[in-house]
């Protein structure tokens, strides 16, 4: 075994036996909806690179939450953020990882590249779909790789395009979590940008549902054929306020992580900054986070290392300019 693969000990075990379950008419009709839907977007896919952003960003969106809805799967979305901050792009955007499912989930909330295995793209008919969606292929224990993948996902945040990254590395059913792996963390770092923390759950009625994950020896068929046959399901998307690559990445993974699993939160790290801060200092004696607050406000790579003896190293201050 691998010591540098996350190892999840999730698995069938994790899936009480099916109940309420849905007839085979209702499932019939999901999975000609599921085959429908992913034609149609498909083909309107290969047409939005000549479209404008806002417009592409759009369509990704609703196109997300189609495919979610098509295989009886609800978005709620709750968002934390204050409504200037949500116009900030480029930032490197980390979730808890559940399930192949999680790609469209976010997705409905920020269309971005997406990082994860190289498995996921051998996925036979969501293969065409994932690519659509911006798979980024990362081979995961192969360390003399990973420093070019997180080179490549620092490049594509410094043009302002986001990225998202599943920090667990692997799945699990939703009940259990994992540490947040700090390796990709470094790409907001080096590309001066906030990190944007979405903590995923599926449940049914208030009761976390495990039918939806993608667990140990699970293929892609295991995994749709359980949600579509449940009933009811909904993925709750939670957008918390975006953090400032402030100090080094096990301590930036660290920080999302207890924002994405509060139970496991030792303290509260997130401290408002108020617009008129121009600039916020990130190091000794200085808040470790902030909530990027007013009209359209972007992190700039521009430093600032006016303190006596501050050590001159990527991301210790940041400049909060207003492009509203």
């Amino acid at each position: 075994m691998d010591p540098w693969v996350p190892v999840s000990g999730c698995g069938p075990q994790c899936v009480p036996p099916e109940r309420d379950r849905v007839g085979a008419v209702r499932v019939a009709g999901r999975v000609s909806a599921l085959v429908l839907a992913g034609l149609i977007l498909l083909l309107v896919g290969l047409l939005t690179p000549a479209l404008p952003r806002r417009v592409r960003t759009g369509y990704w969106r609703c196109a997300a939450r189609a495919c979610l809805r098509t295989v009886g799967l609800r978005v709620a979305v709750t968002d934390h953020r204050p409504r200037g901050a949500r116009a900030v792009r480029g930032a490197l955007v980390v979730a808890n990882h559940i399930s192949f499912l999680d790609v469209f989930a976010v997705a409905a909330v920020a269309p971005a590249r997406f990082v994860a295995k190289r498995e996921v793209l051998a996925m036979g008919a969501l293969t065409p779909l994932l690519r659509c969606f911006g798979v980024l292929p990362h081979r995961r224990g192969l360390l003399r790789e990973l420093r070019s993948d997180v080179r490549r996902v620092a490049r594509i945040l410094d043009r302002g395009r986001p990225v998202v990254v599943f920090p667990e590395g692997t799945t699990r059913c939703g009940i259990a979590a994992g540490a947040f792996r700090s390796a990709f963390f470094q790409s907001a770092i080096d590309a001066g940008v906030p990190v944007l923390p979405i903590a995923l759950r599926y449940h049914r009625a208030g009761t976390t549902a495990v039918a939806p994950g993608y667990l140990g020896e699970d293929s892609v068929v295991d995994t749709l054929r359980r949600v579509l046959r449940s009933r009811g399901l909904v993925v709750a998307v939670t957008v918390h306020p975006l953090q400032l690559p402030a100090g080094d990445r096990r301590t930036l993974a660290t920080r999302c992580g207890d924002l994405i699993r509060p139970e496991r939160a030792p303290r509260a790290w997130a401290v408002p900054v108020r617009r008129s801060d121009l600039v916020v200092g990130i190091g000794p004696g200085r808040p470790p986070a902030a909530i990027l607050d007013g009209d359209h406000v972007r992190v700039s790579r521009q430093r600032r290392l006016h303190r006596a003896g501050a050590p001159s190293t990527r991301g210790d201050e940041r400049c909060l300019e207003s492009t509203g």
